[in-house]
C-alpha cells in the first residue's frame, strides 16, 4: 500500500466583493471589513506518485467562511499543487482550488502563491501569501465574484506541522521515509528557487 501525506492548513485575509484583482480586492475587503477564512486539508495519496508528477498535484478539501456569500461552505472536491510550473521559467505556483456550492450554484475558490526569487527576503512572503479569486462557476474561466489575499501566519504554520499524518504507513520507517521525501522535496525546491546563483 502506498504511503501518503496529509496535513491541515488555515489561511485568512481580506477579500472584496466585485473585484477581480487580488491586491485591489484586499484593499476593498479591508475597507469593508470582509474577511475570508479557508480551512483546508491537503491529501497526497502516494508520496512517490506525487513527486514523480511534474505538476505535483494532490487533493484538497475543507471549508470556506466568507459572509458576503452566506457564511461557511464545505468543499470535498479540490486540488492542491506544489511548485507547479507556470508559463514563466522562473515562476512556480502553489495552487489551491476548492469547489463550493452556494445555494445550488457552483462556485470555485482559486488561489495561487507566487514563488519567485525576486529577493531572498521574499521567501516567507511568497510561500505564505495566497492571491485568491472566487469564481461564480465551477472553473477558473467563470467570472470572478470577489478577490483578495489570504495569509498563513506563523502560528498557523506551527499548527500545520502538528497536523501532519502519513496515511498508508505501516511502520515508523514508512512514516519517516514519506515525511523525509516530502521535506527534502520542499526544501530542495526552495533552495533551487531562492538559493544563491552559481
Amino acid at each position: 500500500m502506498a504511503t501518503g501525506i496529509r496535513f491541515k492548513e488555515t489561511m485568512a485575509g481580506y477579500v472584496g466583493m466585485g473585484e477581480t484583482d487580488p491586491v485591489a480586492g484586499a484593499r476593498k475587503g479591508r475597507a469593508d471589513g470582509t474577511r475570508l477564512a479557508m480551512h483546508a486539508e491537503v491529501s497526497i495519496a502516494s508520496i512517490d506518485d506525487f513527486l514523480a508528477d511534474p505538476e505535483h498535484v494532490g487533493g484538497l478539501s475543507g471549508s470556506v467562511d466568507y459572509q458576503p456569500i452566506g457564511g461557511e461552505h464545505t468543499a470535498d472536491d479540490g486540488l492542491f499543487g506544489l511548485f507547479s510550473p507556470s508559463e514563466e521559467p522562473d515562476l512556480r505556483y502553489m495552487v489551491y482550488q476548492l469547489k463550493l456550492d452556494r445555494d445550488g450554484a457552483p462556485h470555485l475558490l482559486s488561489g495561487r502563491k507566487h514563488v519567485r526569487d525576486d529577493s531572498c527576503f521574499d521567501l516567507w512572503r511568497d510561500t505564505t501569501t495566497l492571491h485568491t479569486l472566487i469564481h461564480e462557476g465551477e472553473d477558473e474561466n467563470a467570472p470572478a465574484l470577489a478577490a483578495g489575499i489570504l495569509r498563513l501566519d506563523l502560528g498557523e504554520l506551527l499548527r500545520l506541522l502538528s497536523t501532519l499524518e502519513t496515511p498508508g504507513a505501516t511502520s515508523i520507517g514508512d512514516k519517516t521515509d514519506a515525511v523525509s521525501k516530502f521535506g527534502l522535496f520542499f526544501m530542495g525546491e526552495l533552495w533551487r528557487i531562492y538559493g544563491p546563483s552559481t
